[in-house]
């Protein structure tokens, strides 16, 4: 039975931390790029890095039920996905686009990798509150990568206990969740304002040319060994659902295939049409993420959405194949953009 998601006016898309940024894109019908000059000064340049963070904002409307009758009412939730892979980036940015973090009602992390979670604890002191952390458990594990030729390194690790001891309140669950979470949500009960905004959880793997990330091992805890984790079962993305448009749907770095994650997200929603996808495709990397290139353009193609944002991770020999398969779909990302569908 498919998930019933509330419809929503608006979702804004600040583009926090990229790999990419160019200052001397235009505005569009979909997208406010930063400006350079205000005031007949400079702004400061924004910092791109390899990895991924990104501001949501929800704009809805629901039916309200009071003394006084039946009412419409306008809610506006602003939510935070991904950190990005350096402690500061994430907030000297936010700081130069004139973003409070204190607004944030909650953080969704995509997974548990560091070019992803490493100005978490950072954005938490920015918090002057206990916030909510959505989170898939496999995100805390001990991992390391080990490559072809025999090398290997351990990956930074997100440690639980000193998220808790910043304040973070952990939802740990492998299945999906909602936001606005219900018990922050008072008009739950008497009105038609629902959840807005779905995260996927773990994504079934489905396709035989999303291969995961087959460099992951995970140490064993209760021996001195390593085992094979390609899978990255905390991948997650999120879903929300635009009135009369489809879904617009935003991936961390999809380890799970985006096209697994674009099926899913159809699947648990009932609703095929899909408006926007955007954030990492992670099809670079070498011959083994190339390889997936031609099917997944050949299946975003299938999926036929209005519009495709490729960031992070999809690599420029991806994202020039979208461009010249889908050059009225295409939009260009770079840090500080405001996507609004």
């Amino acid at each position: 039975m498919a998930i019933r998601l509330q419809e929503i006016e608006k979702i804004s898309i600040t583009i926090l931390i990229d790999n990419y940024t160019d200052r001397l894109l235009q505005n569009t019908s979909h997208t406010l790029r930063l400006p350079m000059i205000r005031g007949e000064k400079f702004l400061p340049a924004p910092l791109a890095e390899h990895g991924f963070s990104a501001l949501i904002k929800i704009h809805h409307k629901y039916q309200n039920k009071d003394l006084e009758g039946l009412d419409y009412k306008n809610d506006n939730n602003t939510f935070l996905f991904d950190t990005g892979v350096t402690e500061e980036g994430i907030i000297l940015n936010a700081a130069n686009f004139g973003i409070n973090l204190d607004q944030i009602e909650a953080i969704i992390l995509s997974h548990g990798h560091f070019d992803h979670f490493n100005g978490l604890l950072n954005v938490i002191d920015h918090i002057s509150r206990p916030i909510d952390i959505i989170v898939h458990p496999d995100a805390f594990l001990k991992r390391w990568l080990i490559f072809p030729d025999g090398r290997k390194a351990k990956m930074p690790v997100l440690e639980e206990q000193i998220l808790s001891r910043k304040g973070a309140i952990i939802h740990k669950n492998r299945n999906v969740n909602f936001l606005p979470l219900k018990e922050h949500n008072h008009d739950y009960n008497n009105s038609t304002a629902g959840p807005t905004l779905l995260i996927t959880g773990q994504i079934p793997r489905e396709t035989n040319f999303e291969k995961g990330f087959p460099f992951q091992y995970i140490e064993n805890p209760d021996e001195n060994s390593l085992s094979h984790d390609p899978l990255v079962n905390d991948d997650q993305a999120i879903v929300v659902n635009i009135r009369n448009k489809g879904l617009v749907i935003l991936s961390g770095c999809s380890h799970a295939g985006i096209i697994n994650t674009i099926n899913y997200a159809k699947r648990l929603t009932g609703i095929s049409r899909i408006h926007a996808i955007i954030g990492g495709f992670h099809l670079s990397g070498g011959k083994l993420y190339e390889d997936a290139i031609d099917p997944t353009i050949e299946e975003i193609q299938n999926a036929d959405p209005e519009w495709i944002v490729p960031c992070h991770c999809t690599g420029w020999k991806a994202v020039n194949r979208i461009i010249n398969s889908m050059p009225e779909k295409f939009i260009q990302t770079s840090v500080g953009t405001v996507f609004e569908f």
